[in-house]
């Protein structure tokens, strides 16, 4: 029966447009909760971000440099995958090489 019909069918864009509207209202309800949480989040990083770049920018050293030491070992495991990912064949620095 499905096959009979015309995807052009004015009913079937009325409850596809229909179902657009719904899914969106779904979403908006679902997130309207946590739009205030995620906003504080990004201006956190923001401020971070910043913090870090004109701190850099002064001459003064990182200071969260003495504790990234810690995850080191976590992103020497992802270095290799983040390189391709960036479109680069072989490592970026010249003492380390992992391919």
């Amino acid at each position: 029966m499905s096959e009979d019909r015309d995807p052009r069918d004015p009913r079937l864009e009325r409850i596809r447009a229909w179902l657009g509207q719904a899914r969106f209202f779904a979403e908006e309800v679902y997130s309207a909760r946590y739009r205030g949480a995620i906003a504080r989040s990004r201006r956190d990083e923001d401020d971070l971000f910043m913090l870090l770049v004109f701190s850099e920018m002064m001459g003064l050293s990182n200071p969260v440099a003495y504790y990234t030491l810690e995850l080191q070992p976590l992103l020497l495991e992802r270095f290799h995958d983040w390189h391709r990912r960036m479109g680069m064949e072989h490592s970026p620095l010249d003492h380390f090489k992992c391919c």
